[in-house]
């Protein structure tokens, strides 16, 4: 099992961290009590319900003293439990102006009715044994939300960064049956040639090497093909900048038979080959 430990200062982007390490595969669990930490290890360790990789937030909520984190950490050692810490830091300016922002109060100062530096400074002392054994240390202070999730995935996406935490889909669809309510970039290609006019493709789709080999024979569907690579070359990597954990690209043909499909797995073969994680679906193929 693969265990990550998230830590940090309240307002340093946790939330935001775990969000992006779930897009990529692991299990996560937040706002752990330290001293439930090495239970929950063992259960995620044990027979049937064993995980893959799995991560667990701890803050203040949940940590009460430098005391209950070394005892959860040297539990974790007894067990021989190998694992990794991430921690999230910013500038007190920064945490400060990000608290006024949303109007919410620190967890510590809402506790003890102190004021937000005074709680900044118990906070980081508290947690202090988990930032000094951190094995990364992400400092957000000028990060925005979608660096700070490129970040993570670059640090724990294998061989992969951030474009594989996009989960992008290739929908083929036809037009007469409705546009697919989930896309986010829909291509017609209409304006091709209809295989369903020859006689020997009509009962065929784009899943056959026929109907592709016909569809992709036109200069114009050459040509729209390199178009379409062109326009994702440039905006894919846009999306996965902002952040953007899932993107559906659909593509219509009159019936979702024969020039959708084909076009649906052009596109698709070709994200792969820019090292995009794709599935492909033909929502209407069997109607």
């Amino acid at each position: 099992m693969e265990l990550l430990i998230v830590s940090g200062l309240s307002g340093s982007g946790k939330s935001v961290s775990m969000n992006a390490l779930e897009d990529i595969g692991f299990f996560c669990m937040d706002n752990i009590p330290a001293r439930l930490l090495p239970k929950i290890v063992a259960f995620s360790r044990a027979g049937d319900s064993q995980l893959d990789r799995v991560a667990i937030s701890m803050d203040v909520r949940g940590c009460h003293s430098q005391q209950e984190i070394l005892e959860a950490l040297d539990q974790l050692d007894l067990q021989q439990t190998p694992y990794k810490i991430l921690f999230l830091d910013a500038s007190d300016d920064v945490l400060r102006r990000r608290y006024k922002e949303t109007r919410r109060r620190h967890p510590i100062s809402l506790a003890e009715n102190i004021s937000t530096q005074e709680a900044l400074a118990k906070e980081r002392e508290i947690l202090r044994p988990l930032q000094d054994r951190a094995d990364y240390i992400i400092d957000t202070s000028l990060l925005s939300t979608a660096q700070n999730k490129e970040r993570i995935c670059d640090l724990f996406v294998p061989g992969g960064g951030a474009k594989a935490a996009m989960r992008l889909t290739v929908m083929s669809f036809g037009f007469k049956f409705g546009l697919p309510g989930e896309a986010d970039l829909v291509l017609d290609v209409r304006c091709l040639p209809n295989p369903f006019y020859v006689p020997e493709l009509k009962h065929k789709t784009g899943m056959e090497q026929e109907v592709v080999d016909y569809v992709m024979s036109f200069a114009q569907s050459r040509e729209l093909l390199a178009r379409i690579e062109y326009l994702l070359a440039y905006a894919l990597p846009l999306y996965v900048k902002e952040g953007k954990s899932a993107l559906t690209i659909a593509v219509g043909c009159t019936g979702g038979k024969h020039r959708s499909i084909t076009f649906a797995r052009k596109i698709a073969e070709y994200c792969q080959q820019q090292g995009y994680a794709v599935s492909i679906q033909h929502r209407d193929a069997a109607r």
